[in-house]
């Protein structure tokens, strides 16, 4: 047992340190969460304070959820099964842990240009050009990582976990590329219509071909391993990750129906954001079936449970963004807080969901000793699944209030004592995932580095 322990030691320093990664930056990702929904509240609360006003801490709250919280902990768990489904170590662990640094230093740099002022000024790609380029390089080693170990693997057979993970590193470090303008250094940006249409080829594909593939790749892992149930189908796995990689690379102009974009760009994005459906069904028709008869078993494994959870949300964010794509639906749904609400249930309820059950499932393994406690994890899976669906209910409500109102003809300002109330609901629900996030961290960090033998 101590050789077992040491072995998984030294040959998972890359999934521990991503897993670390993702549980601060939750922390911190949620703190400014909390921070930004607390000015909406009371915006002079703030006042004259350029670091922390509302323009600065939003984008910061996103880019850390996006690449502080959610992706790293998605990471964390590829780094610990991608070697495992090949039967072979992983290439080079050094090259791991220095992208590990390098992404750290990357979003430390984040935090301070944008509290600094320094943007891009683009929504999702607010990012400087020096801090796109250590993105992309880092996306590239981990590719390079990734595909490395592929080659000199002992199993013939590429499981479908292997595909999301390769696709969404090699596909994120394109379209980051193109969504950031990462050729143009000066600005980050090009002029007018086709900025706007390459900007939201980028900002719906970082969900689509970066969190939507690595947290699939994390639930074909983890549910047939905690039910002990073979895959219900590989066919069908391949028909998801073939389908996701056609369809959703083109939803992305569904955000600018109301702009002048040409015709022919909405339809496609309207046509494929409803044959969605199918990658999305796919899926889930696929993990639901594997866990046939074995809820009980997912119960029991709080990683299991974290990432079935993500799969339900996985569904509501999918039919909701179909839904929402339609332009009668859209006209009431658009620039409100019905989009936040929706954003809110595919990074945090789908994806962050599902990365959290990875690091709960992953940490025990590659510890080698197990979780420091399992009461403070499902403590936590509580407080986000009640916050996240909180948020649901209240800016869905606050959203279509103001919807409403705007296609009636009222004017912005008199709305907002109409929704002034679920703000506050908000704030408070915002405090419970901050408090989740600070438990989180010290269970996780307990887990890692606690005495063999140590738990709560």
């Amino acid at each position: 047992m101590e050789a077992d322990i040491q072995e998984t030691q030294v040959t998972n320093a890359t999934a521990k340190g991503f897993c670390l990664t993702s549980a601060f930056w939750m922390m911190v990702a949620t703190f400014y969460g909390l921070l930004g929904a607390t000015e909406l509240v009371a915006p002079d609360l703030t006042e004259n304070m350029g670091g922390i006003v509302f323009g600065r801490v939003r984008p910061t709250h996103i880019n850390l959820v996006l690449f502080g919280f959610v992706t790293p902990g998605l990471l964390g768990a590829a780094f610990y099964f991608i070697p495992r489904l090949l039967r072979t170590r992983l290439f080079s662990e050094k090259l791991g842990i220095f992208t590990v640094i390098a992404w750290n230093i990357a979003l430390i740099s984040t935090v301070a240009s944008l509290a600094m002022g320094m943007t891009q000024g683009r929504e999702y790609a607010e990012l400087i050009w020096p801090i796109d380029i250590a993105v992309v390089g880092a996306f590239a080693l981990i590719f390079f990582n990734f595909i490395m170990t592929v080659k000199r693997r002992k199993e013939p057979v590429l499981y479908v976990s292997v595909w999301y993970a390769l696709a969404a590193t090699l596909l994120t470090a394109c379209t980051y590329s193109l969504g950031n303008v990462i050729w143009r250094p000066d600005s980050g940006a090009l002029v007018g219509i086709p900025d706007a249409i390459l900007l939201w080829f980028y900002g719906h594909n970082v969900f689509g071909l970066l969190l939507t593939p690595l947290s699939a790749a994390v639930a074909y892992y983890v549910i047939p391993r905690a039910t002990r149930n073979p895959l219900y189908s590989h066919a069908l796995s391949l028909l998801g990750f073939w389908a996701l990689l056609v369809v959703y690379t083109h939803i992305g102009t569904h955000h600018l129906l109301q702009v002048p974009v040409p015709t022919w760009l909405k339809v496609v994005a309207i046509v494929d954001s409803i044959a969605m459906v199918i990658p999305v069904m796919a899926f889930l028709i696929n993990i639901w079936y594997t866990s046939k008869g074995k809820l009980g078993e997912i119960h029991a494994d709080i990683g299991a449970k974290f990432v079935f959870t993500g799969t339900i949300m996985y569904f509501f964010v999918s039919i909701q963004g179909s839904m929402m794509s339609l332009p009668d639906v859209q006209r009431v749904t658009h620039f409100n807080n019905w989009v936040v609400a929706h954003a809110h249930i595919g990074v945090l309820g789908f994806a962050g969901m599902i990365a959290l059950g990875g690091i709960y499932y992953v940490v025990p393994r590659i510890s080698g000793r197990p979780l420091f406690s399992p009461l403070l994890a499902d403590f936590q899976y509580w407080m986000v699944l009640i916050g996240m669906v909180g948020f649901t209910i209240v800016l869905t409500i606050a959203g279509l209030l103001q919807g409403n109102a705007w296609l009636n003809g009222e004017t912005v300002y008199r709305v907002l004592p109409e929704i002034h109330v679920y703000y506050v609901v908000r704030a408070g629900l915002g405090l419970m995932i901050f408090s989740s996030a600070l438990l989180g961290f010290y269970n996780i960090t307990r887990s890692l580095f606690s005495k063999a033998g140590e738990t709560a």
